[in-house]
């Protein structure tokens, strides 16, 4: 259970911070083992993480109490996620991190679209206006 104070906007906050952390890092990180290799070793640390909060916060659920659907969506997301790493970490052996992170935040955009297609999500004026003011953006740091 989620303390009263505690909303969404803190947890996205942490999750801008973090990624940053995670391209100063990570460049730092594939300047010296390849891209691969690298993005095999932060799936170690993160599932060790992950397990720990899990165990440490009792969530542990029997296999046979969750959805067929929700396994599917979960291995699907797993294999963006790791193609993602890969993709990420290649890039920012190849180019520096301050352009590489803006072209990676374009998935912000492509969120967006995928979201009103698929999950029926409605597009707002300010949704669209903020998802071009960040196309708008990343073109502008990734010249």
């Amino acid at each position: 259970m989620m303390p009263a104070g505690l909303n969404w906007r803190l947890f996205a906050l942490g999750s801008a911070f973090f990624a940053a952390l995670t391209a100063i890092f990570g460049k730092v990180g594939v300047s010296e083992l390849n891209s691969n290799l690298a993005s095999f070793f932060r799936t170690i640390v993160i599932l060790a993480v992950t397990a720990a909060i899990v165990t440490l916060r009792g969530e542990w659920q029997r296999p046979e109490s969750i959805s067929h659907k929700a396994i599917l969506f979960l291995i699907l997301s797993g294999i963006a996620t790791g193609a993602s790493w890969l993709c990420y970490y290649r890039a920012l052996q190849m180019a520096p991190a301050s352009r590489v992170a803006p072209i990676d935040k374009l998935s912000v955009a492509l969120v967006i679209v995928l979201a009103a297609l698929f999950l029926g999500e409605k597009l707002t004026l300010q949704t669209v206006l903020g998802g071009l003011l960040v196309v708008a953006g990343a073109i502008v740091l990734a010249l």
